[in-house]
């Protein structure tokens, strides 16, 4: 059998690509990059205790609902400034693709990530 492959567009299997960041005992993301596909991941598999858990507290929702409907068919990494092994803070600029019925869109977003304690975290991002 063939492994899944990552949602995120990387060409590993979903379990050693974003999957090793989800889930409760999750690996912490080594780079900004890398936790903004874990979270696009996290959109198109529903898994909204690993958005809400790599959210900043200062802009994080109390809740958060997805709505089903919604299916996250591609990414696209456009951008990407320091969120380094060795920065604090980074920033992510990406499109992600959806289709929502027979129509289709396009979340085109400048994401910054900051890291605290060793872990990155999403801080807030500017739609274009």
């Amino acid at each position: 059998m063939r492994p899944r492959p990552c949602p995120c567009g990387l060409p590993e299997p979903f379990d050693t690509c974003c999957g090793r960041y989800l889930g409760e005992t999750g690996d912490a993301a080594p780079t900004a990059e890398a936790l903004m596909r874990s979270r696009y991941t996290a959109f198109a598999r529903g898994d909204v205790d690993h958005l809400l858990r790599t959210w900043h507290p200062t802009t994080r929702p109390t809740t958060l609902t997805l709505d089903p409907s919604v299916r996250w068919t591609q990414l696209e990494v456009l951008d990407r400034v320091g969120g380094g092994l060795l920065d604090t803070d980074g920033v992510v600029e990406f499109r992600a693709h959806h289709r929502e019925g027979r129509r289709t869109g396009v979340l085109h977003e400048r994401s910054r990530f900051v890291r605290e304690a060793g872990q990155w975290l999403y801080r807030d991002g500017t739609a274009r």
